[in-house]
């Protein structure tokens, strides 16, 4: 069995970069993409799952090492589960994501009673035999008004169950012990932990 001492995060994002790298044993070492000049794939998945596994399969592929790639995004009730997986191409779509942020608020203006949503995560690890682990971490909670400035994405908006504080408003490490991605890395680990 081959101890994992380097591992490559699968994402050009650099939110998600540094949460994973955050989760992760401090004695691995960690590459992005950027760092070995690999673009991006194509994410045409049905699923978070799917598109971590190809994501994961690309990146794994091109590098020749282990690699923890991640599909996330925010499914909101009323919106019939959207943006889902087409959270990342809705801030595309729309010039970035505060811009996608007031265009959910204005969406959901009408659904007042109903502001449930949940973040999810599916986090894969890929080695370069082929083996490959997946797992899924989903947190719940509502649509807020745009609060708080750290986070990423569409933290902003959104309050996790049991909380008053947006993930935007959380202090970094509170938010990374409770978010869909913890979650996530928490079962994956589980798996994984005679690795390292």
């Amino acid at each position: 069995m081959h101890k994992i001492d380097k591992i490559l995060i699968g994402t050009h994002n650099e939110g998600k970069f540094k949460e994973i790298s955050d989760l992760l044993p401090l004695n691995v070492k960690k590459l992005s993409p950027k760092d070995l000049d690999i673009d991006s794939p194509k994410e045409d998945g049905k699923t978070f799952i799917e598109n971590s596994e190809l994501k994961a399969n690309f990146f794994c592929n091109k590098s020749k090492l282990v690699t923890l790639s991640d599909d996330s995004g925010i499914e909101i009730e009323c919106l019939n589960n959207q943006p889902g997986i087409f959270s990342a191409r809705w801030a595309k779509e729309f010039g970035g994501f505060d811009n996608a942020m007031t265009e959910i608020l204005k969406k959901i203006k009408q659904f007042e009673h109903n502001r449930k949503a949940r973040f999810i995560s599916s986090l894969t690890i890929q080695w370069p035999d082929g083996k490959k682990i997946s797992e899924v971490g989903i947190i719940k909670g509502n649509i807020s008004s745009k609060k708080g400035k750290n986070g990423f994405g569409y933290d902003p908006i959104f309050i996790p169950d049991g909380y008053s504080e947006t993930f935007a408003e959380m202090d970094y490490k509170k938010k990374l012990l409770i978010d869909h991605r913890a979650v996530a890395y928490k079962k994956l680990f589980e798996k994984i932990k005679i690795y390292f």
